[in-house]
């Protein structure tokens, strides 16, 4: 799949005449990008010598083993504020990151902190999303995420609600609580995340699992697991942004 799809772009752009091809080409999560996809990508140009390439990236988003070096000589432009989220909750995922990223909005709510164990983060974040629809939040506005094994009403919507198509149609609908899992949320965001840290498939990704789901949520975010290894993963840092947020008990009424 690695090589079949990147040698399958390069067919079918050679196969286009020059006026059916793009003068720019943008590229987003590029820390993602395997090395393969950058030859293909650039037949794609009407001209690949002087053709339009923009490259997005966050290295601290490099969540999957792949080679996301960009093989171009583009001049870097480093985008050092956070527009999305709020300032607890970006204050709390820059302290996974190297990076220094200066919160540009308000100050926002406190990030809450549902202390569990792994095998009971899903059922608490469940417990979380009643309570926060009890609060008022429209269903629309919340995604429960999982870092480790998927929820199960995020298989049972691909498997019986109609593929994978028929579940993200729902989710830009924006009608309902969305189902997912933080490797497939890259680049996504909702008002509201309940981020479930039920365990790591692979230990060494924890950190920038931990970075790419906590920073989905713009205005509140809930961080359902086991802190001891919250702060184990995020170090000393993270430790000091945790004292900031909210212990909680969420209470479905």
């Amino acid at each position: 799949m690695k090589r079949r799809l990147p040698e399958d772009l390069a067919r079918l752009a050679d196969a286009q005449p020059a006026a059916e091809k793009f003068d720019s080409v943008v590229v987003d999560e590029a820390q993602d990008f395997g090395g393969l996809w950058w030859s293909s990508l650039l037949r794609c140009l009407r001209d690949p010598e002087r053709g339009g390439v923009v490259v997005f990236l966050d290295e601290a988003q490099h969540v999957f083993p792949r080679d996301g070096a960009v093989p171009l000589d583009t001049p870097p432009f480093v985008l050092d504020e956070n527009l999305r989220s709020t300032k607890p909750i970006a204050q709390l995922f820059g302290a996974f990151s190297d990076d220094v990223v200066r919160p540009r909005s308000r100050a926002g709510a406190p990030v809450r902190v549902v202390d569990v164990p792994y095998d009971a983060a899903v059922a608490a974040a469940d417990d979380a999303v009643e309570a926060l629809l009890d609060e008022g939040w429209p269903p629309g506005e919340i995604a429960l995420l999982t870092t480790g094994r998927r929820h199960e009403a995020q298989r049972l919507a691909v498997e019986l609600g109609g593929g994978h198509a028929a579940y993200w149609d729902d989710f830009f609908a924006g009608t309902d609580v969305f189902y997912g899992h933080v490797l497939g949320f890259k680049g996504l965001e909702r008002n509201v995340v309940v981020l479930a840290v039920n365990g790591f498939r692979e230990t060494e990704r924890a950190r920038r699992l931990l970075y790419t789901g906590l920073s989905r949520a713009r205005f509140q975010l809930v961080v359902v697991g086991p802190r001891d290894e919250l702060e184990r993963v995020g170090g000393e840092a993270v430790r000091r942004r945790l004292e900031d947020a909210q212990a909680w008990v969420p209470v479905a009424h």
